[in-house]
């Protein structure tokens, strides 16, 4: 009982942490989602170059697309034109991070994973995208079979740009993160409970071969940007590093099997693998960075006094945000059937 008393105290401590940022992040997300079309990022992201790269990297960070978006509109600019490399940097960068993810990470990590996670995630997508125009250099875009995303999301309401956007946030998004999340908070819990103090320092060290592991972990296991991130705080207080755990908050994200598979077959199999070693190799180098810059700071996960907020504060958020992703599970497990007969 001690042990399933602690569990949930770690998991509503963890919630209460990072709610009002989340709920600002979504709030940030459905303004984007209307301001930012994807008509915008189709006119900006065709042709080829350098400059794609970057704006490429740059829509991405803080994209805040659907799941069910990010594949659809990477494809759409390849059909209209966009290098095999501005494709390839669109979906590396935007799965990493968000603005949703990114203010997560400041309530649980702080301000300095708040900002290298984001750079780390652009410097992705240009240096991925870089190595695929080299090796694609004789290639020229192709004709892809037409895929659409169908979610409310990704279509243009009639509806104010006010409403849609509200809907977005704190409709949608909790709808395609809920299940994650909530798996992800189960999990830091049950590490923040069930593993000691110090473990990972002491089975893994403090060197390359823990960002190896978790590069290995974060590969083919799939974690969404936000929900990664309590796992990551929950192992950094057991003894992980922060390099280690910035590869695990990059590798996990950006890479899946739908993306994956997607490029393999759009865009060839050179890409693809150059799509997977260029997260990994760009992970490891990032973590490398980071532990370099961590070791000359005071370096302190979820308690920071400069980011308290009052606690009837925090548990009226979490509250919030539990109701948004259950009801948003709730939801996302109703439409099923009702795609499945289509």
């Amino acid at each position: 009982m001690e042990i399933i008393k602690k569990i949930l105290l770690d998991f509503w401590s963890t919630v209460g942490e990072m709610s009002p940022y989340l709920l600002f992040g979504f709030f940030v997300a459905g303004m984007l989602s209307v301001l930012i079309s994807q008509k915008l990022v189709e006119r900006h992201l065709g042709g080829v170059g350098l400059w794609q790269l970057v704006k490429a990297s740059v829509f991405g960070v803080p994209l805040p697309l659907c799941s069910c978006g990010v594949i659809p509109v990477s494809m759409s600019l390849y059909r209209h034109g966009a290098s095999k490399g501005a494709v390839v940097s669109f979906l590396l960068s935007t799965p990493q991070t968000g603005v949703d993810s990114i203010f997560v990470t400041l309530s649980l990590l702080g301000p300095l994973f708040a900002i290298f996670r984001p750079l780390a995630a652009f410097a992705t997508g240009v240096i991925g995208g870089g190595a695929v125009n080299l090796l694609e250099r004789n290639s020229k875009p192709e004709n892809t079979s037409q895929q659409s995303c169908n979610e409310s999301c990704c279509a243009e309401g009639k509806k104010n740009k006010i409403g849609r956007g509200i809907k977005y946030g704190f409709v949608t998004l909790p709808r395609d993160i809920g299940k994650a999340m909530l798996v992800g908070l189960a999990i830091a819990a049950a590490i923040s409970a069930l593993v000691p103090d110090g473990y990972f320092a002491e089975k893994l060290g403090t060197g390359i071969f823990a960002m190896v592991v978790m590069m290995f972990l974060g590969i083919p296991v799939y974690v969404c940007a936000t929900a990664s991130v309590p796992v990551a705080a929950a192992l950094m207080l057991k003894g992980l590093t922060p390099g280690a755990a910035i590869v695990f908050l990059m590798t996990g994200p950006a890479t899946n099997a739908a993306s994956f598979v997607t490029i393999l077959k759009t865009l060839g199999f050179k890409t693809a693998i150059t799509y997977i070693l260029s997260v990994a190799v760009c992970a490891l180098i990032s973590g490398l960075i980071l532990d370099a810059i961590a070791a000359g700071i005071d370096f302190e996960v979820i308690s920071k006094p400069a980011w308290m907020m009052p606690q009837l504060v925090k548990n009226i958020c979490a509250v919030v945000l539990i109701l948004l992703l259950v009801s948003g599970i709730m939801t996302r497990h109703k439409e099923k059937p009702a795609a499945d007969t289509k």
